[in-house]
């Protein structure tokens, strides 16, 4: 007998288990059982051979039509031309030298065949296709492979060209036959109140299933049994947090409060209220772990530098890390404009009562690096803003309590952990993760489940709203021609325009429908329609200290237009920023054109977003921008942004290190398993938080989290 963890290849043999990792990724017991079917076939279903693609790896079912064998005219030797058909249209197989098998295809049998698509004068074929003829009459060219498939529903799996479906069932039935009896993690009495199956029933229905509804009850499942234990991960990492001591910062000198009273606007329902609940979790001895999401403009770095000023107030250090030199040099701006005099503890005009804030980038100069890693040493700096330079060794804090990460799937597990090492010894920092992408629900349980998580949705006073057209440039070229009139007439006006392209710069022998690039974008506005206008230019690639200093022209009013890729995404505030216009908009993702616009009507000034497409009206790409430009609800468009992109390109802009890694189991098709596996998982640990009962569970817990470590560790 065999378990779950038992590695495939003294089961199976070295060559078939080192053929299931190569081609599948595929190498223990668990693994191979957990990789479904993508569908069920039914005896005598027609397959559908209208939908086959040139080029792509396919199994179909079908029904022997014709056979015919002929000589080939230039060399020794014979063609089979055997035909099937689902009773539309027809497919051929194609044999060189094989007249042996002409006895096999006899008219009115049916099999699977699988193979590679490609046309040959004019008719679709697959070329030395692997087949399985089903057992109605004659000889079987497979024995093993029919008695794989003796069943009603026949399973179809992901395949490719050297491992086709029939050889992976035929082997996951071989595993099966042998397979010990698998113990279930989620409790008897949870799979009662849902009619859930058990764990071992699930992996044998999934794969041999007498019905459809068999089929579908083994999927579930396995749904269930993924969503269960990575939200146990989850929980299992908030208690361990929970468990461990951070330094409590109880404000001592009412910085927090001074700076409340300097503020020239009032502090919205939602960030005092946020920020309550963190200054509660900062002055516990406990860490805090929050993720603070909300809407584009919605003042989340505000409540982050409340957050910070407690700990300041308490003695204590803060690191605000952020993915990028634009993005934190864009913190330090606009943190020490909102602390003013507080900011600049050590200056002439600045408060003694206040503190010191710093920046440390990896583009700082040798003596400036040294004069802030000293004050970061001494503990002047109370607080840090910095990119990953603030990871290296030679970075030390004199008592760092909280950290910020802004964006925070920009930062890998060692990465995260690197910065909590460097709190006192002893202690952990609290942590606050900022996101400026809204987050479905179901997404934010799944990818975030070991944060408590915390929404600014609330706009605060004096955001001016936003209108956003698409532009189809193709169709009404009168309409581009009125996008830069209209950057002439904002800064006619006093104000300020970006123009956001998908790339940096053209690739030798593009044609004239390639994305714009920023580079030749910027050189002919300033040459054409924007003649005249001061034309700036940001892209990633330009040095630090370049990037750094157009981004203070801009803010400071000395450009008028800015030429920039996604580096503007997140973090910029120029209040004087009216109108975005986004090149070949189709190009970008729905939550990115989403926090593209925030960038704009900042300052009381109605915002003017323009989306330019080449693309036909009624094309997908099309009716998207026409959704973004319909709404500016950033939860809306995140749900959008999820059912049209899918899950895996979604989830993987959030996650990194390994966060999840969801194999059957769907963030949008399974909402209903994510909120039921949510509430068991919750009440497991209310009443055994130390898994004390569950010692499947735990041991679990811990595979999985060592799992999870090791498929970052072969990303990095």
């Amino acid at each position: 007998m065999v378990a779950l963890d038992t590695r495939l290849a003294p089961v199976i043999g070295d060559k078939s288990a080192k053929l299931l990792e190569s081609a599948l990724g595929l190498r223990t017991v668990g693994e191979l059982l957990w990789h479904a079917p993508r569908r069920y076939a039914t005896r005598g279903e027609r397959t559908d051979l209208t939908a086959l693609d040139d080029g792509a790896f396919v199994t179909v079912m079908a029904e022997v039509q014709q056979v015919t064998t002929r000589t080939m005219r230039t060399r020794r030797g014979t063609i089979l031309d055997v035909v099937v058909g689902d009773g539309r249209a027809s497919l051929h197989l194609t044999f060189f030298n094989q007249q042996w098998r002409e006895r096999l295809f006899q008219p009115g049998r049916k099999g699977l065949f699988g193979g590679r698509v490609s046309t040959f004068n004019g008719r679709r074929q697959l070329t030395h296709p692997e087949c399985v003829l089903l057992p109605e009459g004659g000889d079987a060219v497979d024995a093993e492979a029919v008695e794989a498939f003796a069943h009603e529903l026949i399973p179809i799996y992901p395949a490719t060209a050297k491992l086709p479906t029939w050889r992976i069932a035929k082997t996951i039935r071989y595993v099966l036959d042998l397979l010990d009896h698998v113990d279930d993690l989620v409790p008897d009495e949870v799979r009662a109140e849902h009619s859930l199956p058990t764990m071992d029933a699930a992996l044998r229905l999934l794969h041999v299933p007498a019905t459809p509804a068999d089929a579908r009850a083994a999927a579930q499942r396995l749904a269930w049994e993924e969503a269960f234990l990575l939200l146990a991960v989850m929980r299992s990492r908030r208690e361990h947090l929970a468990a461990e001591a951070a330094r409590p910062c109880i404000p001592a000198g009412g910085l927090g409060a001074r700076f409340d009273a300097s503020l020239p606007f009032a502090l919205t329902d939602g960030q005092r209220e946020i920020g309550d609940r963190i200054a509660a979790d900062l002055a516990g001895p406990r860490p805090m772990h929050r993720l603070l999401q909300g809407e584009v403009g919605s003042g989340k770095t505000l409540v982050a530098l409340r957050a910070m000023l407690a700990a300041v107030d308490a003695g204590a250090q803060c690191a605000l890390l952020a993915p990028t030199e634009v993005l934190a040099q864009q913190h330090l701006l606009t943190m020490r404009a909102l602390l003013g005099p507080l900011g600049r503890r050590s200056e002439l005009d600045g408060d003694p009562e206040g503190t010191d804030v710093v920046l440390l980038t990896g583009s700082v100069g040798a003596a400036q690096r040294r004069d802030v890693l000293a004050r970061i040493a001494d503990g002047s700096a109370g607080i840090v803003i910095g990119t990953h330079a603030l990871l290296e060794d030679r970075v030390r804090f004199a008592d760092l309590a909280l950290v910020v990460v802004d964006e925070q799937h920009r930062f890998g597990v060692e990465q995260r952990a690197t910065i909590r090492a460097k709190a006192p010894d002893g202690t952990v920092p609290h942590m606050l993760v900022m996101t400026a992408t809204p987050i479905p629900r179901t997404a934010a349980i799944t990818v975030f489940g070991d944060l408590e998580v915390s929404t600014l949705r609330e706009l605060p006073a004096g955001r001016a709203p936003i209108t956003t057209h698409a532009v189809a440039a193709a169709e009404r070229p009168r309409h581009a021609a009125r996008m830069w009139e209209r950057v002439r007439e904002e800064v006619t006006a006093g104000h300020q325009a970006y123009v956001v392209c998908p790339r940096i710069e053209a690739a030798a022998g593009d044609d004239a429908d390639a994305p714009a690039a920023a580079e030749q974008t910027a050189t002919a506005l300033r040459d054409g329609e924007l003649a005249g206008l001061r034309v700036g230019l940001v892209h990633g690639r330009m040095p630090a200290d370049a990037k750094a200093e157009t981004m203070r022209a801009f803010a400071a009013g000395r450009l008028d237009v800015l030429v920039a890729t996604t580096v503007i995404e997140v973090g910029i505030d120029v209040p004087n920023a009216s109108t975005m216009i986004v090149l070949d908009a189709d190009h970008f993702g729905i939550s990115q054109l989403h926090q593209l616009r925030g960038r704009i009507g900042r300052g009381g000034v109605p915002g003017l977003c323009l989306l330019h497409t080449r693309q036909p009206s009624g094309s997908p790409a099309s009716e998207r921008l026409a959704r973004v430009a319909d709404t500016t609800d950033g939860f809306a468009l995140a749900q959008l942004d999820l059912e049209q992109r899918g899950e895996g390109d979604v989830l993987g802009t959030l996650q990194s290190g390994g966060r999840t890694s969801l194999r059957l189991l769907s963030v949008l098709r399974d909402q209903q398993v994510i909120e039921q596996a949510a509430l068991a998982v919750d009440a497991i640990f209310t009443v055994d938080p130390t898994l004390n009962a569950h010692p499947a569970l735990a041991q679990a817990i811990a595979v999985r989290e060592f799992e999870l470590q090791d498929e970052y560790l072969d990303t990095a």
